[in-house]
């Protein structure tokens, strides 16, 4: 009764908090990265802690113990009665280096939210939400000029925060033995803000400040397959497939500025605001994406690898103003390519005498290719993940829960030219809940 309890208090402390950053959308920095400045900022790596401590991938996972929502084909593995809740938090530190200048970030937040459940024999829904992107930098330089008349130092600032969120629900089925297929619906929404501001020092002048706020909104939809068969003797292979449908964006962008007044007696000025409504003449989306990916499975280990593209040069983001019109740096979509590999390993599920024998130990390994290009070179990253699951306590069926601790360890970016090099460690935090629903007790 008390493991009841308290499995019930989680899950409600948990939906609580993560509801907090979808209803939050201010000038708090869910991520922080120069990058986030082009386009939709960040596109967050998908997935739960389980997901990340394994580089990312989830493709070709099928795991009756854990939630994988990065197929939708996948919620299909699972014992027939168990119901399925995944929290996650993710703490992020960065390092920066351009030329001979340096300087460091770190951001704190609740990641996603997820639950399963079956609906008959080889039926099964989930639904959840997540962050799919990004905004978070604040960059400021100082520079003398003359305006008229001598201003002084002028500062000048470029910032933007806020991010796009995703709301998924979808459902898995198994028509016939080892063959599985999903189908997942996608509401996106969110704000994007980008400003920048022109202080001038000497009193005789006011500050410029103008900028980009974006208010996004779109639907879309995403498919997966999979199919597990025996290899050999008692590993099984999964080969596994995802299929996103492109969409666009409905909504609007405000552009807003408060032009420079030559004398300090002057009345303060309104800010100027143009619309632009989102449509026909004005079209922004999100790139369609294809995904494969292939595992083998024995009793005690699990190795599976990854492949994501999306074209995002047709998708509008270098025509629309806000979009890519960031300080001086020329951005361009393009083509984003991800592969991911990962590895975990459990000595002995069962083993009632070592705990250390009944964790699960996960690494894996990724290669990204960013959405655009900063000034004609290709934005690319790389890591190494780590992490374990830890059983931390069973429910009155016998069903063990999972604790998954994740650490992230990359680089982005470089320092030719006038980009920027980006070096981070990102711990990943995860909860799995599982209970077995319509237990029909018995008595002797």
């Amino acid at each position: 009764m008390l493991k009841g309890n308290v499995r019930r208090i989680l899950l409600i402390a948990f939906s609580l908090l993560c509801v907090l950053p979808l209803s939050a959308q201010n000038e708090a920095y869910n991520s922080y990265s120069p990058y986030s400045m082009f386009g939709i900022g960040d596109i967050s790596r998908q997935g739960s802690a389980y997901n990340k401590s394994m580089g990312g991938v989830g493709i070709a996972t099928r795991d009756k113990r854990a939630l994988n929502y990065l197929n939708p084909a996948a919620v299909t593995a699972r014992d027939k009665k168990t119901f399925m809740a995944d929290f996650s938090l993710a703490q992020g530190n960065r390092y920066y280096k351009q030329g001979d200048m340096s300087s460091s970030n770190n951001t704190f937040n609740i990641y996603d939210v997820a639950f399963s459940f079956p609906v008959y024999k080889s039926l099964a829904m989930y639904a959840g939400f997540s962050p799919f992107s990004d905004l978070g930098y604040k960059i400021s330089s100082k520079e003398t000029g003359n305006i008229i008349s001598q201003t002084g130092v002028i500062t000048n600032t470029v910032q933007g925060y806020g991010g796009l969120s995703e709301v998924f629900l979808g459902a898995g089925l198994t028509p016939f033995k080892g063959f599985s297929i999903g189908a997942e619906g996608q509401y996106y929404f969110g704000k994007l803000n980008k400003n920048s501001t022109f202080d001038l020092a000497s009193t005789g002048f006011r500050d410029i400040y103008s900028g980009y706020e974006m208010h996004l909104k779109s639907y879309s939809g995403k498919f997966g397959v999979q199919y597990e068969t025996p290899a050999m003797g008692n590993v099984t292979a999964v080969i596994g497939a995802t299929y996103r449908l492109k969409s666009n964006f409905s909504g609007h962008v405000d552009r807003y500025e408060i032009q420079t007044i030559s004398s300090i007696n002057d009345s303060t000025p309104s800010p100027r605001t143009f619309t632009d409504t989102l449509g026909k003449r004005n079209r922004v989306g999100l790139a369609q994406e294809i995904g494969a990916g292939f595992s083998l499975r024995g009793n005690k280990w699990t190795a599976e690898v990854n492949y994501l593209r999306s074209d995002w040069s047709s998708c509008g983001l270098d025509n629309v103003p806000g979009f890519a019109c960031v300080g001086s740096a020329v951005f361009s979509a393009t083509t984003s390519q991800s592969v991911r590999a990962g590895f975990s390993y459990v000595p002995n599920r069962n083993d009632i005498r070592y705990y250390r024998r009944r964790v699960t130990y996960r690494a894996g390994a990724y290669w990204d290719q960013a959405y655009y290009k900063v000034d004609g070179s290709n934005i690319n990253a790389f890591g190494l993940t780590f992490g374990a699951t830890l059983p931390v306590f069973s429910n009155r069926t016998g069903v063990t829960n999972g604790l998954t601790v994740g650490i992230d360890i990359g680089q982005r970016g470089s320092t030719a030219g006038n980009l920027v090099r980006e070096r981070y460690i990102n711990f990943n935090i995860g909860l799995n809940l599982l209970d077995i629903w319509f237990l029909k007790p018995r008595y002797d």
